[in-house]
């Protein structure tokens, strides 16, 4: 590409909170600029999952090309790269802006500045992005813009004068926007460096195998080369490239600055990670672009189908939605309870609904979620240090020294009415709060430091039903710290089932066991004897319930008589049952672990 061409590329991506209007900004840009015709136009265009448009969220980043005339009658090329939006998937966020050098930030006219919004413009900023302030939804009749400029000039630093104010859904200032990024965006800059480009994403293609979508930051990739994927070490040809418009559209080559598809003779997936430098083959670059992580998942659950017999269908369909999902870990584990599954882990809670939906929907499967866990250091009394994701892996008491558990920083944006209720809720996770800010007269920031394992379960949910759907959340981690925790067990029969083991909080390992133990006893059917289920913390018997016996009405044919006669049928009966429990074992059947883990997730 020339030099003058490059000058009229803006790359470019939109950040908002959940629900902010950014697929639908993204949708008034697409017919503002003829991308797409408006009879072929549906709404959340760059949203191809159901899911996502059920949902009203992003998933997966969607790039698209499109041509603009601006005001001074130049024709630029505008690369948006949308982004997700929830805090699970931060490191695509940042991989997805470092392939841009400008960000149009939303911010809901009537909600102001919210907890993601705030995450994701420090992120644009530590990037060196530029960043274009947008109040959005100003159709709304609730919307507040007063509020709205002194959130944005207190929190984000950010002058009024700067912002500028649109509505997606009505296409007021859409021209304006598309103009700001032309003027205010800079073009992207190259160097003689040597051909790298960065993997922003990738996704599966059955014919053709994988898909990668990168920017290009220096050289020329095309057809018939040979690249080479820098920190995977792994080369290949170079089959297709192209871009998008919104649909995958040829090119000859992909030159400095542009942002595009790359299609390799690289068919397994797992070989391609987000945040890889693609180089040239022949003469490689000397280092990789920089930011490049190997995503960790921090929550961990079991998954298993409800029928034994679909689990080869089960570890198909994981390994297809692996193609397309790079941050989705899974590895093969048999239960003797569940049988044969797949211990997997996730970026977080939301991450796992999403991963549950889209097997669930896309592939049919009828699965069975354990209860959640995360990664716990424990130092043994060796001096060793173990990490333990599942609660079946977890030492011996005797032998532990310590257990320290992952602990996260969250920041919470709510009205200040409810500062009380969230303080409490704060407390009630074994949280601590670390100091609150007021955002405005309205409008209080509660930072917080809690154990990851208490926000996986329902934290969230919680908050949004003490604010009244008002507060917002985003959290990072923030290391190890000791914790007083246990192996939670559930014996039926005096057996241990592994299926129902947690790893809990010394203070909620009674409450949970009773929980378990209480929706077992109804969930089991009666047996011929008397069956006790009971939940242990390291051989201490913690909480107990016992499952109905059937009987036989022994006494029936008795009419009246001596009641020696009926103490002898009683007996006999008594005896029967003792030795029937000393050889006899208890199938729990499966919709009774359904029953228990579905609800325990509630």
């Amino acid at each position: 590409m020339s030099e003058n061409r490059q000058q009229f590329i803006r790359n470019f991506s939109i950040i908002a909170h959940i629900d902010h209007g950014k697929s639908t900004l993204a949708d008034r840009f697409l017919l503002h600029t003829n991308t797409i015709e408006e009879r072929t136009f549906r709404d959340q265009v760059l949203d191809a999952m159901d899911l996502e448009q059920e949902r009203g969220i992003t998933i997966k980043s969607h790039p698209v090309r499109m041509h603009f005339q601006a005001d001074d009658d130049r024709e630029y090329i505008f690369n948006l790269i949308d982004t997700p939006g929830h805090v699970d998937f931060s490191y695509e966020v940042s991989r997805s802006l470092a392939a841009c050098e400008g960000a149009i930030l939303l911010v809901d006219a009537a909600q102001g500045v919210q907890a993601q919004t705030l995450a994701n413009a420090n992120l644009a900023i530590r990037q060196g992005l530029t960043i274009i302030p947008v109040i959005n939804k100003i159709d709304l009749p609730a919307a507040n813009l007063d509020m709205c400029y002194e959130q944005i000039e207190e929190l984000l630093a950010i002058p009024r004068e700067e912002v500028l104010l649109a509505s997606a859904k009505t296409g007021a200032g859409v021209k304006e926007l598309l103009n700001a990024v032309a003027e205010r965006v800079p073009p992207p800059a190259s160097t003689d460096e040597g051909v790298q480009a960065l993997v922003f994403d990738s996704v599966y293609d059955v014919f053709r195998g994988v898909v990668t979508y990168l920017r290009v930051v220096n050289g020329t990739i095309k057809p018939g080369q040979r690249v080479r994927l820098f920190n995977a070490d792994l080369a290949s040809e170079v089959k297709e490239v192209g871009f998008f418009s919104p649909e995958m559209k040829p090119a000859d080559e992909l030159q400095p600055g542009e942002v595009g598809y790359l299609i390799t003779t690289i068919k397994d997936p797992t070989e391609i990670q987000v945040g890889d430098t693609v180089t040239s083959d022949l003469k490689p670059c000397q280092a990789a672009l920089p930011g490049f992580q190997v995503v960790r998942p921090m929550v961990f659950s079991g998954i298993y189908p409800i029928d034994t017999a679909d689990y080869e269908a089960l570890k198909f369909n994981i390994s297809k939605l692996q193609l397309n999902d790079s941050a989705f870990f899974a590895q093969p584990e048999s239960s003797v309870a569940l049988g044969a599954g797949f211990r997997c882990g996730f970026l977080g809670l939301l991450h796992m609904e999403i991963v549950q939906e889209r097997l669930s929907r896309e592939y049919n499967m009828d699965l069975l979620l354990t209860y959640p866990s995360v990664i716990y250091h424990v130092y043994l009394r060796d001096g060793t240090m173990k990490e333990v994701d599942n609660p079946l892996y977890m030492p011996d008491p005797s032998h532990i020294a310590r257990v320290e558990e992952p602990m996260i920083k969250a920041q919470i944006i709510s009205p200040t009415t409810h500062m009380g209720a969230i303080m409490n809720l704060i407390m009630e996770k074994r949280g601590l709060c670390l100091k609150t800010e007021n955002v405005d007269h309205l409008h209080v920031m509660i930072t917080a430091r809690l154990p990851l394992h208490e926000i996986v379960l329902d934290f969230y949910d919680k908050l949004k039903t003490v604010t009244r759907g008002y507060g917002s959340m985003d959290y990072e981690p923030d290391g190890y710290e000791p914790s007083e925790t246990v192996k939670l067990e559930i014996l039926v029969n005096g057996e241990p089932v592994d299926a129902f083991a947690s790893i809990v909080h010394t203070d909620r390992a009674v409450q949970r066991a009773r929980m378990i133990c209480e929706r077992l006893k109804d969930a089991i059917p009666p047996q011929m004897f008397k069956i006790a289920v009971q939940g242990a913390v390291g051989g201490r018997i913690i909480a107990r319930e016992d499952v109905r016996q059937l009987r036989k009405n022994v006494l029936a044919k008795c009419y009246g008589g001596d009641i020696t006669r009926k103490r002898k049928l009683l007996d006999k009966q008594r005896e029967g049952k003792k030795r029937m429990k000393e050889i006899g074992n208890v199938n729990i059947p499966q919709e009774a672990f359904v029953a228990v883990l579905r609800a325990s997730d509630e």
